[in-house]
């Protein structure tokens, strides 16, 4: 099983070491530059969404195309994209559900896809015949399963489900033949399955004992008794393992570990000889590492600063990986075909969406594939951000990507304070319609990681354990008392927007504070005991993580009833949007159905967005796009 597969479907932003980012410049410009800067346009949110968001990486077999998802129709499908430039082909036509694409079969153009219904996060895995047909290899109700991988027989591939207890996720063996399959993992004490090695014969699982403590344990399918062994067992309470990948040869398991320092480090255990040794190192942390299929090239990515800053290596020479000149951006989606002589990865800037290239390796230039950009929007017209920092009530500084909007040339604008989801989560550098069109239309905003967010050190992710509501609020008023020390912004109109965790501490900053003119929740938590009682069944292996940072319901609910906004609607004295999709499974429709009457009830001026067919995110286009037009619209008459 090819654990990096995984990893190369998370959105990971990575810096080109070939051409550095550049950043927004705010130093004193020119008249020139000035007036330069002056003479731009603002677009529709419709504009913005008028690029095409891409994401897969797969060679196929014999090295002719590559698979990915496009969301180009309205709603995410599949694509066969052949590497010689020529036009792409749709494998599938959803007009309801998005298509996620995991991988190429490895013999044939047969392909293997991800998808939910309505985005209830139950996502089926389906395979695509030669012919079209598609068959669904999870049938089932209410079941959540996942594409794990290849054997390197290439005759067998891996799935994880929790059809037979909705709790735990099994691992069954599928036959590439017939698709029969059988289990050879069950699952009864609670471990995530986190990957295994090329010849089936390994399988990594971790633990979460709380959410600063996790072990890592390999377990030996091919023994009778499947005992698992714990990787480490030295390390202090406090520290955290998990597997990034197997070596290509299945001798090793790289993995990472906090248990030396504030971040992640990678680490190999010998898998024979039981013994440990460092892999890679950074001073900060290590997000991924995995290795092409023939074991030629190893990529690592380092969390640095809301970027990954990429490492390409020939491993057996150890030197690193030459690439042409390309445009400026920050590079994703690495993968190498079966033999390592191509390799496809993305281009991505705050300014251009994420486009598609391969590249023959040794060659003197890299072909572009995808074109995502709308062509009537001047990307001299958008923003790049800046890493800022800022000193939060208790004198710690709080890093976050600033937004400057070209009015502010002219005129004091105003700012928006956004915070990530999670709780944990990070905002990062990269496209994003939604933040390009509110910065276009003259809103500066402030994408701020407070204390509980992740890549900044185990220190800083843990400090807002048990104090949410409290201390991460405060940081986002002390946000806004950083954007309020700027000359260019307007101090009197100053909001707070987010989404999920984002949602709730918009809601709290809202309920809890006098501090912000409005608020926009996307789909936020208001009522952490409901919240905490009715997680879904599947999260059960982070039940205890999730519980030792925010609180157990049956323990602390008083804390969280006091925390929760939906019980303080009658404090909110400022308009708010709330944004929700029905579907959701994880933030529950009836949460912000109630907030909304709360508010209500309060007297003050509360909007209403819901979307019928989407979940926790929404994936169509059009839903987008509305969600986009109504920020606007919303934060032009009670902000603007």
């Amino acid at each position: 099983m090819n654990h990096h597969i995984k990893m190369l479907a998370v959105s990971c932003t990575v810096l080109l070491s070939a051409c550095q980012h550049q950043p927004a410049k705010v130093e004193a410009q020119s008249a020139q530059e000035t007036q330069a800067e002056t003479t731009f346009q603002t677009y529709s949110a419709e504009a913005f969404f008028k690029t095409t968001s891409v994401f897969g990486s797969s060679i196929n077999h014999d090295n002719t195309a590559v698979l990915i998802s496009s969301d180009e129709t309205g709603i995410f499908n599949a694509y066969r994209m052949p590497l010689d430039g020529s036009p792409k082909k749709a494998l599938t036509n959803s007009t309801e559900e998005s298509i996620f694409v995991n991988s190429w079969f490895p013999e044939d153009d047969r392909m293997l896809y991800n998808a939910d219904q309505g985005g209830n996060e139950l996502d089926h895995v389906y395979v695509r015949n030669l012919d079209g047909s598609i068959v669904d290899l999870t049938p089932g109700e209410n079941l959540k399963a996942s594409f794990a991988g290849w054997h390197q027989d290439n005759q067998h591939f891996y799935i994880t489900t929790n059809e037979r207890d909705p709790k735990f996720f099994d691992l069954y063996e599928y036959k590439v033949s017939d698709y029969s399959r059988k289990m050879i993992f069950q699952n009864d004490s609670g471990y995530q399955v986190e990957g295994g090695s090329k010849n089936g014969k390994w399988l990594a699982l971790s633990k979460n004992n709380s959410n600063a403590d996790t072990d890592l344990f390999v377990i030996d399918l091919e023994s009778d008794d499947q005992s698992p062994i714990m990787v480490g067992g030295s390390e202090p309470e406090d520290a955290a393992l998990g597997s990034y990948t197997f070596t290509p040869d299945s001798m090793h398991l790289i993995y990472g570990s906090n248990a030396e320092g504030e971040f992640n480090q990678a680490l190999s255990y010998d898998l024979n000889t039981k013994e440990h040794s460092p892999s890679f190192k950074a001073d900060w942390d290590v997000s991924f590492l995995y290795f092409s299929d023939d074991g030629k090239y190893r990529v690592t990515g380092i969390n640095q600063d809301a970027q990954t800053v990429l490492d390409i290596i020939e491993v057996s020479t150890g030197n690193s990986v030459t690439l042409p000149n390309l445009p400026t951006g920050d590079l994703r989606g690495v993968n190498f075909s079966k033999d390592s002589s191509r390799m496809v990865f993305y281009l991505n800037s705050d300014t251009s969406p994420s486009n598609l290239y391969t590249y023959t390796m040794g060659a003197d230039n890299a072909q572009r594939l995808t074109d995502n950009g709308n062509p009537e929007i001047n990307e001299n017209h958008l923003v790049a951000g800046q890493v800022k920092r800022f000193k939060s009530f208790d004198g710690l500084e709080i890093p976050g990507i600033l937004y400057k909007p070209k009015q502010a040339v002219n005129e004091k604008v105003p700012a928006l304070v956004f915070v990530h989801g999670g709780p944990g989560g990070q905002s990062r550098f990269g496209y994003s319609a939604l933040t390009q069109h509110l910065v276009n239309n003259g809103y500066a905003i402030f994408k701020i990681n407070n204390r509980g967010s992740s890549g900044y050190g185990k220190t800083f992710f843990h400090l807002d354990d048990k104090k949410h509501g409290d201390h991460d609020l405060k940081d986002v008023v002390y946000n806004k008392k950083y954007l309020q020390s700027l000359d260019w912004i307007d101090a009197e109109r100053i909001g707070v927007m987010g989404g999920s965790y984002g949602g709730y501490m918009t809601m709290a900053a809202m309920a809890f504070t006098d501090e912000f003119k409005v608020g926009v929740n996307i789909f936020g938590v208001t009522n952490w005991v409901r919240t905490l009682k009715s997680i879904p069944p599947y999260w059960e292996a982070f039940r205890k993580s999730l519980y030792d940072e925010l609180g157990d319901p049956e323990t602390d609910e008083q804390r969280l009833h006091d925390i929760s906004p939906v019980f303080f609607g009658h404090q909110v004295k400022s308009p708010v949007l709330v944004v929700q999709g029905a579907n959701d499974p994880r933030v529950l429709q009836v949460e912000s159905d109630e907030m909304v009457e709360a508010i209500r009830k309060g007297g003050t001026h509360v909007e209403y967005l819901l979307f019928d067919d989407e979940g926790h995110g929404f994936s169509k286009k059009a839903n987008r796009i509305a969600a986009s037009d109504k920020y606007l619209k919303f934060l032009d008459e009670y902000l603007k």
